[in-house]
């Protein structure tokens, strides 16, 4: 017998929220599923598989656009793997640049709290001073 699914148990399953389900339906990441006499939607096995592996791919934080690409690629069985795994050394690229980002992030503010220590008023507070004056950059 097949597997029929509502909305919630494919919630409950995936532990995805329904509004998120709803959404991945809306942006054509989750195949949109057979409707029942009364118009309910019925999820199968595929849809639980499709959002278990989105959820996968949420969970290395790729985007929906990277997602659609992988799942392209998910749905030619039989086409060479190269471009996935080129896929994910761009992904990895962007993490580190981003860990990059984070690190220099982190210095500054670190930096910033030196500017303000031991109880002072909010006007005599050094760290708002500084995110005040004309001579706090803003980079990134």
């Amino acid at each position: 017998m097949k597997m029929t699914l509502k909305i919630g148990e494919l919630a409950s399953r995936t532990r995805c929220p329904v509004e998120t389900i709803r959404f991945y339906e809306k942006e054509g990441i989750l195949p949109p599923p057979p409707r029942s006499s009364g118009n309910y939607r019925l999820y199968g096995e595929k849809h639980v598989e499709c959002l278990l592996f989105v959820r996968r791919c949420r969970s290395l934080d790729m985007t929906l656009e990277e997602i659609r690409r992988l799942l392209l690629f998910r749905d030619a069985p039989q086409e060479d793997c190269t471009a996935v795994s080129a896929f994910l050394d761009e992904h990895i690229g962007q993490i580190s640049t981003r860990i990059t980002e984070l690190e220099h992030l982190k210095d500054q503010l670190e930096a910033l709290r030196q500017l303000c220590s031991g109880a002072r008023t909010a006007e005599q507070c050094g760290i708002l001073q500084e995110l005040g004056s004309s001579g706090f950059t803003i980079e990134g």
